[in-house]
């Protein structure tokens, strides 16, 4: 089972692109603390404020314009980036054993990003 979702951000790819594999972004949107090697193989680990630790390997890495990661409980992510006239169309793909966790983090990362 997986969960898809695409959302337009207003900005550009490279822009996109950094939010999504620079450490100090993600800690801007999507978990408190944030450790991640973005080259393929390269492993993250992510925190949150309330002690939920999820760590993650690199897959895939297209730069700008495909990412993919592998959780540690079985399921993975996949991120593609297009770029379009209003911005970037950011389309995620969640997969994993544990959707209730997925779909709440998933909830509260795009949601917060799109902001």
């Amino acid at each position: 089972m997986e969960i898809e979702r695409k959302i337009l951000v207003p900005e550009e790819a490279e822009e996109v692109w950094e939010s999504l594999t620079d450490p100090e972004r993600l800690e801007e949107w999507f978990a408190t603390d944030v450790e991640l090697d973005a080259r393929p193989g390269g492993e993250g680990v992510f925190r949150w404020g309330d002690g939920d630790e999820r760590r993650a390997v690199v897959r895939e890495l297209e730069e700008a314009e495909r990412l993919v990661l592998d959780w540690d409980d079985g399921g993975s992510v996949a991120i593609e980036l297009e770029t379009s006239e209003a911005g970037t169309l950011v389309r995620v793909v969640e997969t994993s054993p544990d959707f209730g966790l997925a779909l709440e983090l998933h909830a509260c990362a795009w949601t917060a990003l799109a902001a």
